[in-house]
């Protein structure tokens, strides 16, 4: 911990307590709530208000490690072990309590159970978590992917076996990807190896990817796309929403996009090409994004907002748990939805290699633009 931290305050990895509190709860809830995250550092003997080191005397030094220690032990389950230690800021002594991601999620504190002890950072606050974000949690500690997981009460027809089969090849077609005309046609062998489908002693089984992949069948899979008047969300000018396999949206979508912003002119030497305001593969790659990266537990629609200065894509669940928007910005990447990821791949509306946000970025810079805001 540097001084230089401390001066940027409290953020999602970073919390500060002037001394720690006779209550043991309002620590402990934090460790757990980093432990859900993206891990964190508890720093004992800093004002959170107004960032002042204020330190520790030696006598408390090690009684304080000892407190927290034995508080995680017993109160957070499954078993926190944070990595705690003495540092030296501005000459005076901290704790530092260093939280790692967990792998066996949901951490939460004993005495409440998990419906009302699971907590998470937002930002730089510690909540409890909602149903939701605790089912996603138990996916991701039980290293589950919810588009893998069985569709209750959606027919397997080989119709729609064949149908999803000759839309992936189309685009693997269109892309110029990894096959000639010769190449075997894709078959539900291949969407049984992607975790699209499933074999059972009856048949087939629909996952969720083959559901989101080939109809309309959940109600808040769709995309709500709007024109506003001005800067805010006052007046429709047009708005639509689209259902349907996923990539069908998106097509959709950037479609809609396009015929809502303008389309000028650039003049190269003597030739003059047309240009939309906004460049169109980066349109693409948002709505991509939006839809890949989505969290389909919670019941909302991605949100396409054109305004008279700027587009907005609101993707549902924000970032996915343990990756934040920096390592995003930089080309790590974490699958939420891993079988949609794979058939993306395989269309070739993804690459796999965490680079969506750079291309955004980039595109933008091509463009003139201002960088685009990430939120």
């Amino acid at each position: 911990m540097t001084i230089e931290e401390i001066i940027r305050g409290e953020t999602s990895r970073v919390e500060f307590k002037e001394y720690l509190p006779r209550e043991t709860a309002k620590y402990v809830k934090t460790v757990v709530a980093f432990a859900n995250c993206q891990g964190g550092q508890l720093v004992i003997g800093v004002v959170d208000e107004t960032r002042e080191v204020v330190g520790l005397g030696d006598a408390a030094l090690f009684a304080t490690m000892d407190t927290i220690a034995n508080a995680v032990s017993d109160c957070c389950t499954p078993q926190i072990v944070p990595d705690l230690s003495v540092q030296t800021v501005q000459g005076k002594s901290v704790v530092v309590a260093n939280v790692l991601p967990g792998a066996n999620r949901p951490y939460y504190l004993k005495s409440k159970g998990k419906e009302q002890g699971t907590y998470i950072r937002v930002g730089a606050t510690t909540r409890l978590a909602d149903a939701d974000k605790i089912k996603e949690l138990e996916m991701e500690g039980s290293r589950i992917s919810w588009d893998e997981l069985p569709c209750i009460g959606c027919q397997v027809s080989d119709a729609a076996i064949q149908k999803l089969c000759r839309a992936i090849d189309g685009y693997r077609r269109e892309l110029q990807r990894d096959r000639s005309q010769n190449s075997p046609q894709l078959s539900a062998e291949q969407l049984l190896s992607w975790n699209v489908l499933r074999n059972t002693p009856d048949g087939f089984q629909a996952t969720n990817a083959f559901a989101l992949l080939t109809g309309d069948s959940m109600p808040f899979a769709r995309t709500q796309c709007a024109v506003f008047a001005g800067t805010t969300r006052g007046t429709f000018l047009d708005k639509r929403d689209f259902s349907g396999p996923l990539f069908e949206q998106i097509e959709q979508s950037v479609e809609f996009v396009l015929r809502n912003i303008r389309l000028g002119a650039k003049v190269e030497g003597l030739i003059r090409r047309e240009q939309y305001e906004l460049p169109p593969e980066a349109i693409r790659e948002m709505l991509i994004n939006a839809q890949c990266h989505r969290n389909f537990l919670e019941p909302s629609c991605v949100q396409v907002a054109i305004y008279e200065d700027r587009l907005e894509v609101t993707s549902p669940g924000g970032m996915f748990f343990g990756l934040t928007l920096e390592e995003a910005l930089q080309g790590r990447s974490k699958q939420r939805n891993r079988a949609i990821a794979v058939v993306f791949s395989q269309m070739g509306l993804i690459e796999g290699w965490g680079t969506g946000l750079q291309k955004i970025r980039e595109q933008a810079t091509e463009y003139g633009l201002p960088p685009p805001q990430f939120l």
